[in-house]
Order: structure tokens, then sequence, then C-alpha cells
């Protein structure tokens, strides 16, 4: 993105950042419903119809502050990845799985704003269609990071997948379709695969995070890793598990 060149442009890109910071307090310490631009305004000591020189609606500036968050998860999760030595995909995807559960466990309001059922009533309508909207650009980047990971354990020394013919058919309708929008084809078995994967790391995290697993568990870590070590056992990279250093 080229810098602001003007003291104009400059004192509007200092004010976004401005408006994005505020509102995403206001989202820590209210929530998603308490996050309007009316508060975002109080916070910032201006009067909400000035908002609307930035953004034409609370729905822009959640938008804008859920793709501001995609990018620091994502970064993080990248950085992580690429700092692992060596750089096997089964060393990266444990790493990168424990970055998103600590950053996730650490950022309750932010993950419930992007993955939680707050999103899906302050998100446009269109956020899941196939526009190219930056937050749907945002959050195919962070798929992309698991994702891209699977890949080269499977293209680089391959895991157990089912056959086509062993789906169900209505399965293999949906993962064809996904598949078509993948950048590097891959046979059905490995997304079903990968697919299963995410959802018990995916759901594994939510649980912890939305305190569905307090019934049983104080301290869901010892879970999370047993659930992490049995993953890599289906991709075939059980030898690049190594419990958490204290």
């Amino acid at each position: 993105m080229a810098e602001p060149s003007s003291r104009r442009e400059r004192a509007r890109a200092d004010t976004l950042r401005e408006i994005k910071q505020t509102a995403r307090r206001v989202l820590v310490d209210r929530g998603v419903d308490g996050l309007a631009l009316r508060a975002v305004a109080r916070e910032m000591g201006m009067t909400a119809p000035a908002l609307y020189r930035y953004f034409d609606s609370r729905e822009e500036l959640v938008e804008s502050v859920v793709v501001d968050l995609y990018g620091e998860l994502c970064d993080q999760l990248e950085a992580v990845r690429d700092d692992v030595e060596p750089a096997t995909p089964g060393l990266q995807l444990m790493e990168v799985a424990r970055a998103f559960r600590t950053w996730a466990t650490t950022h309750h309001a932010e993950f419930g704003l992007l993955f939680g059922s707050a999103g899906e009533r302050v998100l446009p309508d269109d956020f899941r269609d196939d526009c190219a909207r930056p937050a749907q650009e945002a959050a195919a980047r962070f798929g992309g990071v698991f994702a891209a990971l699977v890949a080269r354990v499977y293209l680089e020394q391959g895991f157990p997948v089912p056959a086509d013919d062993e789906l169900d058919p209505a399965l293999q309708e949906q993962l064809t379709t996904w598949c078509a929008k993948l950048p590097v084809p891959l046979p059905l078995g490995v997304m079903s695969v990968f697919l299963s994967c995410w959802i018990r790391l995916y759901g594994m995290v939510c649980m912890e995070v939305f305190g569905h697993l307090r019934f049983a568990l104080d301290d869901a870590g010892p879970m999370f890793e047993a659930e992490l070590h049995s993953l890599a056992e289906i991709l075939g990279v059980a030898d690049a598990y190594r419990p958490p250093s204290s």
C-alpha cells in the first residue's frame, strides 16, 4: 500500500488508524454488541456524525477491524511457521496450531468477532459469497496458512486418504466445489482428511475460548495437546510432535 503523500492524506490515515484502534478497545471492553459508532466517537472525543466522514456505517468499520485482526493473527502464525527449524511442514503445523490457540485464548473478544456467532451479526450479508471483499480475502489468508501446510505434508510424504468413491456423494459434490477454488489440485480424500482435522483443531479451540469445556476441564491445555498428537498421527507426522516446552 502506498504511503499517503500529502499532509491531509497523512492526517486522514492517522485518524483512520486511531478509529480502528479505539473500536478494538471498545470491542474488548464492551463486546460486539457494544461496538457502536457512538461509543467509538465518545472514546475519541468526536461526534458520531464526524465518524461518517471515515466510515459509511458501523458494518464498514467492523469489517475494517476484522481485516486488521486477521492480518495480525496471520502475521503471528506465519512468523511462528517461518521460525521453525528444521522447516518441515509437520513441525511447522504443530507450532502454528499452538500459536493459534495461544492467540485465541488471550484475545477472547477478538476471537469472538472473527470466529463466533457475533461475527455473523455484524459482517455484511455477502461476506461468505464469492465476491472478493477485504474481510473474505483476509479470512482466506488465515485458512491458507493451515491448508498449505497440510498440502505440503501430503505432497512431500503422503498420508492415508479415502478414495473418492468411498465418500458420500453429497460430500463428494461439496468437496469438488471447494477443491475447484484451490491453487493446487488435490484429491477429494485429502481435503476430506484436512477438513476433519480442522474441525477437531478449530472446534477444540472454540470450545475452550467460549467456556464449553469447563464442565470437565479446568485446564484444556493437556486435552489440546492430546488432540494435536492424534492429528499428527492421522497426517503421518507423529514424529514431528514434541510436547510443548515449559
